[in-house]
């Protein structure tokens, strides 16, 4: 199998955001093509596994580092405007899509933050894309008191200001290994501003208002046992969204991360078995 390749894309205000593409071997029948949206504070490279994964079933994979992530450019955690990381996703989607045959289906798969993102360019109707796998995604961040208090005042005074993103690494997956390779990955950082905070935060509630008029065909996987993200969020988008376009599986004792989980493989086996049914 083809090994991954780094390239750049220009943003449409001139800010670099690299681009990571697993391909086929050219003597592999394409089914489509998936693109990447990772969560926050990460980046795309910790998505290899299930990149191959998807390579194996047939699917070419793009990822990219969001603003202000990985190895694209941007302050950490920052946000130049409310909706940058979604219109970035639309040119990055965009630009995917000239490079494609015509008639091959394009599938956005987004996690935590990135399902986020992923959704609300689906709910604004901003690209066409022709099916959605969320994966935890942020719809509620289950905020405490203080971090409430600190988001009602934080944006409006100092929107660019950096702070603690306060997500505990340890909740990311019971696999200690993953754990560990996060905690010294040198491209993950914990910053948030206040604006992607706010974006954030108001986001999931444009998503749950968008739910019940959903026609793209969507996969919604999400952690029951998440400490990083509410699981609050994902039911509600399930109750509410049509069931003819959204599957939904809860692996109710699972961490936030569920493709890197140690018991991932009925996590990939919904996947699998919901391409099939769709592409």
């Amino acid at each position: 199998m083809p090994e991954s390749t780094l390239t750049t894309f220009v943003a449409a205000d001139g800010d670099n955001l690299a681009i990571q593409d697993w391909p086929l071997d050219p003597s592999t029948p394409l089914r489509g093509v998936v693109l990447l949206v990772h969560g926050l504070g990460e980046h795309a490279g910790r998505y290899d596994e299930l990149a191959q994964r998807l390579n194996s079933w047939g699917f070419a994979v793009r990822g990219y580092d969001q603003y202000g992530h990985g190895e694209s450019g941007g302050a950490r955690g920052g946000l130049p405007s409310d909706n940058r990381l979604v219109e970035d996703l639309a040119d990055v989607l965009g630009s995917t899509r000239k490079r494609m045959d015509a008639g091959l289906p394009l599938i956005l798969l987004g996690h935590s933050m990135g399902g986020l993102v992923a959704a609300r360019l689906v709910a604004l109707g901003l690209a066409p894309v022709d099916g959605l796998v969320l994966s935890s995604p942020a719809f509620d961040p289950g905020l405490n008191a203080i971090q409430q208090l600190l988001l009602a005042v934080l944006p409006a005074i100092a929107p660019n200001l950096r702070v603690g993103n306060g997500l505990d690494p340890k909740w990311i997956s019971h696999d200690p290994q993953v754990v560990q390779a996060y905690r010294q990955d040198k491209l993950v950082h914990d910053r948030i501003s206040g604006r992607l905070a706010r974006f954030i935060a108001d986001g999931g509630a444009a998503v749950l208002a968008a739910a019940p008029l959903w026609q793209v065909p969507t996969l919604l996987l999400y952690a029951g046992s998440d400490r990083l993200v509410s699981p609050r969020g994902s039911a509600a988008f399930a109750q509410a969204a049509p069931a003819r376009a959204v599957t939904t599986h809860c692996f109710k004792d699972l961490y936030h991360e569920i493709f890197n989980e140690l018991e991932r493989e009925p996590v990939y086996a919904r996947l699998q078995q919901w391409l099939d049914q769709w592409f």
